[in-house]
């Protein structure tokens, strides 16, 4: 799949730089074109002309090269279809999250334009567990840098737990997917939501809950990806907007069935990834409730339901895929859910477990059908997720 792909190699000063170069000879051997960028401190670990001889080309060190009259930082971002960052230390993550451009491989990152990065962090265990360098390298993935995530093991520095660089082929196993060229949704109009909503008690309070939006963005970037024309509605997010979607910000239950409907009939395909609030209070507030007694009473309105509308309104030949994010009898309740709202496909996510579904990185789906039929999604990042949902979107599209 690598065949012909030109890469960018970034490696940076740890001792899985030996990884990076059998990565290097991999992609070789795999017919890619290969350019390596080093760090300084990566040519402490291994040589220059080492991953010359394996790349069968020149290697990159310096940002300003009095030899060479293109500016290369600028001429290699344009070559390159990927940056492939390994190791990535917590150093260059670091920076790349800030925005720092102190040598050719920062300032590369930085002119990179829409090409994919992907990076594979290696460092101590203690380094990768630091709330600061977890920060950075969520910041990254929140601007849709993709990670090839170290495992455990023997460490260099004596010691055995995680952040040992993910192994070569699994480095390339991931950039395989991130360059994937399908356009199997070419022609096909997508309609996703997203995030949460709020629902406002008064000026300054609201009932919510802990979606973060991350699920449904990556079905609109898998979408856009594909070639759909992608329209995503989402509620009130930290996330960065993808490029090349139409986007529409929401706040209420109430204005997302407005824009829901509004959009639904031109989709060819729905996917309802919102955490949409059930209720609503009654009344709002127009000042600020103040604490004048030892108990509050709230009564609440049940809001619309949009995914069952959706169903009654699904028209010919048009997909609907609902989310149920459950924390009990998961498979019981999505299967009520398919059936109670005429969907295609629901996807069951079980939002009990503390290292998928809400607020996290990865995520893990059963999917269930209408007319039978199941398929288990494993734990992967939200994005490896997104595109096999689409997966069962297309088959389901193609049926005869």
């Amino acid at each position: 799949m690598l065949t012909g792909k030109k890469i960018l190699l970034g490696l940076t000063g740890g001792i899985a730089a030996y990884k990076g170069a059998e990565i290097c000879r991999l992609l070789v051997r795999g017919e890619a074109l290969v350019k390596v960028v080093m760090t300084k401190n990566a040519c402490a670990f291994i040589t220059p002309l080492t991953m010359q001889t394996l790349s069968g080309s020149r290697v990159y060190t310096e940002t300003f090269s009095p030899e060479n009259y293109q500016i290369d930082h600028v001429s290699l971002a344009r070559w390159a279809q990927a940056l492939v960052v390994a190791p990535a230390t917590a150093n260059i993550i670091g920076k790349m999250a800030h925005g720092i451009a102190d040598d050719l491989l920062t300032t590369l990152f930085l002119a990179r334009g829409r090409m994919p990065v992907l990076l594979a962090p290696a460092m101590n265990s203690e380094m990768f567990r630091d709330k600061i360098f977890q920060d950075n390298l969520t910041a990254l993935k929140k601007r849709g840098i993709y990670t090839a995530d170290p495992g455990s093991g023997q460490l260099a520095c004596g010691s055995s737990g995680e952040g040992r660089m993910a192994e070569p082929r699994e480095v390339l196993d991931a950039l395989a997917g991130l360059l994937q060229e399908r356009q199997d949704f070419t022609g096909l109009k997508v309609l996703v939501t997203a995030g949460p909503t709020r629902e406002p008690l008064d000026p300054v309070r609201y009932f919510s809950n802990r979606s973060s939006g991350k699920m449904g963005f990556a079905l609109a970037r898998a979408a856009r990806d594909r070639g759909a024309r992608v329209h995503l509605i989402a509620g009130p997010t930290s996330l960065t907007v993808p490029d090349g979607i139409q986007y529409q910000e929401v706040m209420t239950a109430a204005q997302m069935y407005e824009a829901v409907l509004g959009e639904a009939p031109e989709m060819h395909v729905v996917i309802k990834a919102a955490a949409v609030a059930d209720y609503r209070p009654l009344e709002q507030a127009g000042d600020k409730i103040k604490k004048d007694s030892a108990s509050l009473t709230v009564t609440l309105a049940k809001n619309p339901d949009i995914l069952k509308t959706l169903g009654e309104r699904k028209g010919p030949g048009q997909i609907l895929v609902g989310f149920a994010a459950e924390t009990r009898d998961l498979l019981e309740n999505a299967a009520h859910k398919l059936a109670r709202k005429n969907l295609d496909v629901i996807a069951a996510n079980d939002v009990s477990r503390p290292d998928i579904g809400f607020e996290g990185d990865q995520n893990a789906l059963t999917l269930l059908f209408a007319g039978g039929g199941r398929e288990d999604i494993p734990p992967g990042s939200k994005d490896q997720v997104a595109h096999r949902l689409l997966d069962a979107v297309l088959r389901i599209k193609n049926r005869p």
